[in-house]
């Protein structure tokens, strides 16, 4: 049988109608790097249409070859485990060929695109304030957060090789969720070092729930330190070298490289806290909101911490679907659930385990 080769992006979804239009709009660039082949897309959870959605109008194209990689930036639970879980269902139930790229990862462009949406935040910045310099200026890198801690420290990791491309006095990581620190003790800390500026960056590839929230601690926490001038930059988006990277990895399933790097897996290494982990099998968590629709900016508007200490107005945060007694899964309780500056809600799982 003749080889016919498709491309799919499997992204995470998201509650936010925003995010969504974001990734379709970047995957519908991707053919202008990818021109011999369909590409097509879909979604892990809470957004249509879902990956076994663009796997079937890939297979209505009559592609039997799929190249498959995770719209993701690093490799955790995600990419480990719940979009190579759906890959193989879906392999073994049409008898057709699916390739799996890795992660976008640590790469000299991902930094290269990360570096440059820090450096247009500190144009914008110099425009309303040309005396603070590049050594009184401290960047603070956002990731989304995980309990892998191999995915954490990879946040970390692109912080120093962005803070060494910009030049900027020092730097530090933060998480929107999960793991610690969260974003406001984040900066609460880094405002007792004397910086004059704080250039907050979401090293996050589209918009969402999560970048409302970022942005929203920034906002609390500049409100209370009025001599320090905050500066929120972009996130990542459609960057062409976020685009450059994404072709890469697509192509690099043809010539072997694909290989996601299992050097600190959690679920290989027995890393201290997480020993119970090593082979879990490979399964899907998402199941129950696989498909659930996104939602338009400001419905779905739950109380939080960030709302009863200072109103943004655009805050969207998620009301929680995900209720662990509705179903059979189990995910294991992150180790470092009970961190004064972690997450609420791992604390109240641990507790609950």
């Amino acid at each position: 049988m003749q080889k016919k080769i498709g491309v799919m992006i499997c992204g995470h979804g998201s509650r936010s109608q925003v995010a969504v239009d974001q990734f379709s709009n970047f995957v519908g660039k991707l053919p202008q790097y990818l021109p011999e082949w369909p590409v097509e897309f879909g979604y892990l959870e809470f957004a249509n249409p879902v990956i076994r959605d663009g796997l079937d109008r890939l297979r209505d194209l009559g592609c039997n070859h799929i190249l498959a990689v995770p719209g993701m930036l690093f490799a955790a639970m995600h990419a480990k485990n719940d979009i190579p879980s759906v890959l193989n269902a879906y392999s073994k139930e049409f008898q057709i060929e699916v390739g799996y790229g890795r992660d976008l990862g640590i790469d000299a462009n991902m930094i290269g695109a990360a570096s440059a949406r820090v450096e247009e935040a500190l144009i914008k910045a110099d425009a309303n304030n040309q005396s603070i310099s590049r050594e009184e200026t401290c960047l603070v890198v956002i990731g989304r957060g995980s309990s892998d801690p191999d995915a954490n420290s990879n946040i970390s990791k692109i912080t120093r090789l962005v803070k060494e491309q910009t030049k900027l006095g020092w730097c530090e990581t933060g998480y929107s969720g999960v793991t610690f620190p969260l974003v406001q003790p984040c900066l609460e800390q880094i405002v007792k070092f004397g910086f004059k500026r704080i250039i907050v960056f979401p090293y996050f590839l589209f918009s969402g729930v999560l970048i409302d929230r970022i942005y929203g601690f920034t906002d609390l926490v500049a409100s209370e330190h009025k001599d320090i001038q905050f500066v929120k930059a972009d996130y990542l988006n459609d960057h062409p070298l976020v685009l450059t990277t994404m072709a890469e990895r697509v192509k690099g399933i043809l010539s072997g490289d694909n290989a996601m790097d299992c050097t600190m897996c959690k679920y290989r290494e027995g890393i201290l806290g997480f020993e119970a982990e090593i082979g879990l099998p490979q399964a899907s968590h998402h199941h129950h909101v696989e498909g659930q629709g996104a939602q338009a900016p400001g419905s779905n508007v739950s109380e939080c911490k960030l709302c009863e200490a200072f109103c943004t107005g655009v805050c969207r945060l998620e009301i929680n679907t995900h209720d662990h007694d509705d179903h059979s899964h189990h995910h294991p309780v992150y180790p470092h659930a009970d961190h004064p500056l972690g997450p609420e809600s791992a604390r109240k799982l641990l507790h609950k385990s």
